[in-house]
């Protein structure tokens, strides 16, 4: 079975399985969130459009925390 993005992409990008789980998650519920606010859906889930965010290198542990920051 192919993984898709590969792993290795991922894990460039966000360099422990764990955390890559954690910033994921973080970002999908955030376009989750976005999408409920603005009344948009779309047919992608959250979660496959973080993955592909991460992998593209659009969405990393550093800008993650940066956001975190600012919501507090």
């Amino acid at each position: 079975m192919m993984l898709y993005p590969a792993m290795n992409k991922l894990t460039a990008n966000v360099p422990n399985r764990y955390l890559l789980v954690n910033v994921v998650a973080r970002r999908a519920r955030q376009i989750a969130q976005e999408a409920e606010d603005t009344g948009e859906g779309s047919d992608i889930k959250p979660v496959t459009l973080a993955i592909n965010e991460v992998a593209a290198g659009q969405y990393s542990v550093a800008r993650a925390d940066i956001l975190i920051k600012e919501v507090e």
